[in-house]
Formats: C-alpha cells, sequence, structure tokens
C-alpha cells in the first residue's frame, strides 16, 4: 500500500510580509511617510473612530433606554441588555476570525457597518427589554465579525516598522473617544429638549434616546463610507475555497477554525501575547467590579477616590501609548511586553498594599502606563508575527479568550472578595494583620487585589518562559525575504527563508513521490498533524 504525504499546512514564519501602502517608495530603505499620510490607513482609522464613538453613544443610549422599559425592575432590564453584548463573543468568537480569513474583508466590514446602523435606526420603536436584549445580540454578533477582519487588515496596508504606531492610534480611536460619544448624548439631550413639542418628532420617536440612536446609526454609515474607499489585497484563502466547492462544508470550517488555533499554540510569540493578555486580564478586570469597594472601605475615599483612580489609569494609559510610539524603534518587542506585563503586576500589588489615596493613585498611573504598552506592544506582535491567511482567525481566537477572561474575573471577584473577607475575619481579630510591630488591614477586598496582581505577574512569568522555551528548542522564526514577500504562503514547495532548509527538502521529496503513486491505492499523512520541525537542529 502506498503512502502519500499531504503537504498543505498552515504558513509558520514570525513574521507577516511587509506591505508597499501605495504612499511611500515600497519600503525599500526609503524613509516611510507620515502613518496618517498614508490614505488607506487615514480612512481605516477614522472608520475605526467614527465607529467607537458610535459605540460609546449607542452603549449609553441602549442603557438609558433599558432603564425606562423595565420600569420597575430597571437593574435586571440593564443587567439583561449588557450581558447580550457579552454572550455573542463565545459563540461567534471562534466563527469570525474564520470568515475574516476566508471573505472578501473590506466587504466584511462594510457589510457590518451598514447591518449595525440598521439595527440602530430600528431602536426608537422597541420598547420592550426582550426587543433590545435581541437588538444588542445583533450588534455585538455584527462588532465580533468587523473587529478581526479590522485588525486583519492593518499589516496589508501599514509597513512594519509603523504597526506599533498605527496601534498605538487605534487604542486611542477605540477608548479616546469614549467622552466624545458620552457628551454627544449629553448634547443630543439638550436638542431633544428644544425640539420637544413637534409632532414629526414624535411620531418617528426621536427623543432623547431616539436621536442618540439615529446620530448613531449614520456614525457606522460614515465608517462604511471611508472602509468603502480602500483598497486590500485579495483574499488567497476566499479564492481557493471558492473554487473547491468540497472545500465549503462544516467541516472545513471547523479545520479552519482548528488551524488557527494551532498556529497560536505552534508560535511561541503568538503563543505568550495571547497568554499574557487573556490570563493578565484576569487579574486586571477585577479591578472593575472591586475598585469601588476598595477606595471606600481601604482608602477611605469614597465614590470620588475611585473616580481618582480611574482617571489616573486612564492618564497613565495615555502615556504608556505614547512612550511606546515615541521610543518604538529602542524596545525590543518581547521584552517590553513581557517587562510591562511584570511590571503591571507590580503596581497593582503596590497600589493594593497602600491604605491613603495619593499613593495608591500613583500607583494606579503606573499600572495604565504599563497596560496601554502591553495592549500596542502585544497587538504589534501579533500583526508582525502572523501571516495574512491566519491573521483574523489569531485575532477572533484572541478577542474570544479576552471575553472570556474579563467575564470570569467579573463573575468570580466578588465571590473571591466575599469568601476571603470571612476567612480573614476566621483567622485574624478584626481582619488586622500585625507584621513587625505594624498593623495592616486585610479585608477581603484587600486579599483578592492582592491574588489579582499575582495572576498578572504569572501571566507575564509564563509568557517569559515560553519564549525562552523557544529560544532554547528551536521554533519556526525569521524574516521572509523582502524579494519573496509577495509570493502565496499556502502551498506546498513555496519555501521562504522562514521555513527551515529540512522542511523543504521533505516537502521536494514528497512531491516525488506523488508523481509515481498515481492511481494507487494510497493513505495520505496529513503533515499538519506531525509536530513542527526543529529549526534550530535543521
Amino acid at each position: 500500500m502506498a503512502v502519500v504525504l499531504d503537504t498543505e499546512r498552515p504558513q509558520v514564519a514570525s513574521r507577516a510580509p511587509s506591505v508597499n501602502t501605495g504612499d511611500s517608495d515600497g519600503g525599500n530603505g526609503a524613509r516611510a511617510p507620515r502613518l496618517l499620510s498614508n490614505r488607506r490607513f487615514q480612512r481605516l482609522w477614522l472608520a475605526q473612530v467614527f465607529s467607537a464613538t458610535g459605540d460609546w453613544l449607542g452603549l449609553v443610549a441602549i442603557t438609558a433606554l433599558a432603564a425606562r422599559v423595565g420600569g420597575a425592575s430597571q437593574g435586571v432590564a440593564i443587567g439583561l441588555v449588557l450581558s447580550a453584548r457579552i454572550v455573542p463573543g463565545f459563540f461567534l468568537g471562534p466563527l469570525a476570525g474564520m470568515f475574516a480569513d476566508r471573505w472578501d474583508r473590506r466587504r466584511l466590514m462594510v457589510c457590518c457597518d451598514v447591518g449595525r446602523a440598521l439595527v440602530l435606526f430600528s431602536l426608537p420603536f422597541v420598547d420592550t427589554v426582550f426587543g433590545l436584549v435581541v437588538a444588542s445580540l445583533c450588534l455585538e454578533a455584527f462588532t465580533m465579525l468587523w473587529s478581526p477582519a479590522k485588525e486583519a487588515s492593518v499589516p496589508d496596508i501599514v509597513p512594519e516598522s509603523q504597526l506599533t504606531s498605527a496601534n498605538s492610534l487605534s487604542l486611542v480611536a477605540a477608548y479616546g473617544t469614549f467622552p466624545l460619544g458620552a457628551g454627544l448624548y449629553a448634547l443630543l439631550s439638550k436638542l431633544a429638549g428644544w425640539l420637544e413639542g413637534l409632532a414629526w418628532l414624535e411620531r418617528l420617536r426621536l427623543d432623547q434616546a431616539g436621536l442618540a440612536f439615529v446620530v448613531d446609526g449614520l456614525t457606522f454609515l460614515a465608517a462604511a463610507a471611508f472602509i468603502g474607499g480602500i483598497t486590500l489585497p485579495s483574499n488567497r484563502r476566499r479564492r481557493s475555497s471558492l473554487s473547491s466547492g468540497v472545500r465549503t462544508g462544516v467541516a472545513e470550517a471547523v479545520r479552519d477554525v482548528r488551524e488557527g488555533w494551532e498556529f497560536i499554540f505552534i508560535n511561541p510569540v503568538v503563543r505568550s501575547v495571547n497568554l499574557g493578555l487573556a490570563t493578565g486580564l484576569i487579574g486586571g478586570g477585577m479591578l472593575v467590579p472591586l475598585g469601588p469597594v476598595f477606595a471606600d472601605e481601604v482608602l477611605g475615599a469614597g465614590d470620588a477616590g475611585f473616580g481618582s483612580l480611574i482617571m489616573a489609569l486612564g492618564i497613565g494609559m495615555a502615556v504608556g501609548v505614547g512612550a511606546v510610539a515615541c521610543l518604538q524603534k529602542f524596545l525590543p518587542k518581547e521584552t517590553t511586553f513581557v517587562v510591562a506585563v511584570l511590571a503591571a503586576g507590580g503596581c497593582l500589588g503596590v497600589a493594593t498594599t497602600m491604605s491613603t489615596l495619593g499613593p495608591a493613585t500613583v500607583a494606579v498611573a503606573g499600572l495604565g502606563v504599563c497596560a496601554g504598552a502591553v495592549y500596542v506592544v502585544g497587538f504589534t506582535l501579533l500583526h508582525e508575527r502572523s501571516t495574512a491567511e491566519l491573521r483574523g482567525r489569531i485575532f477572533g481566537a484572541l478577542f474570544l479568550l479576552v471575553r472570556f477572561c474579563v467575564l470570569l474575573a467579573f463573575l468570580i471577584g466578588p465571590l473571591l472578595a466575599a469568601g476571603l473577607h470571612s476567612l480573614s475575619g476566621q483567622l485574624f481579630d478584626d481582619h488586622q494583620l500585625n507584621v513587625l510591630g505594624n498593623t495592616i488591614a486585610v479585608p477581603g477586598v484587600r486579599l483578592t487585589l492582592w491574588l489579582a496582581a499575582a495572576i498578572i505577574l504569572g501571566a507575564g512569568i509564563a509568557a517569559r518562559l515560553s519564549i525562552r522555551l523557544s529560544a532554547r528548542t528551536g521554533a519556526p522564526a525569521g524574516v521572509p525575504d523582502p524579494g519573496e514577500a509577495s509570493l502565496p504562503h499556502s502551498g506546498a514547495g513555496t519555501g521562504t527563508d522562514s521555513e527551515p532548509e529540512v522542511v523543504d527538502l521533505v516537502m521536494a521529496f514528497a512531491n516525488r513521490c506523488t508523481d509515481h503513486l498515481e492511481g494507487a491505492d494510497a493513505v495520505v499523512i496529513d503533515l499538519r498533524d506531525v509536530p513542527e520541525t526543529n529549526a534550530t537542529s535543521a
């Protein structure tokens, strides 16, 4: 019986090919233009600004509408509507990345923006909690499809040397627009008051929330218009999958999802970034539900103190993003990512140890600096170390992990705080611990935040060990040769400098063998199930 080797397997190059943005001299030693003068990135970034502003405006408006239609059960209504913004991620997360890799990404983003606009235009006529839940599910489903497609498109229009700056601007667009969205809602509230009494507005239900939904929908239509004018490279995987009908079924979809997860585990840097971001968010996410309790019970600063901590966190993130963007040429990305994760855990631990607002605020600002650096450097590493054919699935998997870990932190944080508070009361008198003559209060919220800091430190250590282990054992690494950057990455025998030479020899031998085994009764061995070749030993 003959044996045939199936040589088609995911590309494992550590970096994506460099691209020509169409606005520079091709990147061959020429000085790259300022990032926002890149017209394609400019359009994509403006689309993200409009989309993010619409997201924040819609979140405020739909929360207000849920409180109004919820009646006496406002809290339950708001909780159900907001939960509907999380649930789709667990079902669509694995599939969204696959769709981003299979379908035309530009058209996918445009359709998602138009879909979100249509849902928002219908919301003024929704007057039940169930209707709001369905609308929230639809909005989040479109967002889950849009995000991996956007992230997978960035390296196609931005040179590798400017990916860090691009991710810094993306973070500004995603979170810096929150004050803009909230301020826009307040402005529309004033406008609704001035227009009150107009019969045609009442028929269209354009009150404060209704006007907000209409404006929100217009922001998504504007984003669709910006993205529609962007030219993106053709999706090779989409063309190959559509050309063979047998590869469009459920089995192929499962195989595509599996390939994305396999790449995450095979590539040490991608594995480390996912581990650091997702696991670190279990610790960092606990700060959200426990922050107000910590500010009140430990710092004695109340709501005003919690507001100061949040402001310090936001300012720190802005500083961290700006610092990484300015110093990117001097920072080794892998080391910077690991150090930033470890420093974030240390800052949270220091902040939790403080008993007064001032020092705690400074430590939280340091946490913000590290969090901004982790986000920018982590996303840049994922852009650089993933290929175009797998990039959508990698980011889809990351968004799934992030949502799961954040939700887990939100759920277990308060439960842990309550349990540790009870344990502290049993072990220590009045929740007070005496250390070298100094009395330290150890309520449950402080113990839980110390545990959160330890989780972040553990995530940083695990990421560092993963990278070091790959360096010792020899993992797939290297940068594709500039002359081969435009070659396809999906066929056997198209080896690049990133592939070990022994793999090229095996591929050539396999192809020669298959020529002599045509028509024989053969057993196919899929090389994707074979462990990766040791590049160092090769």
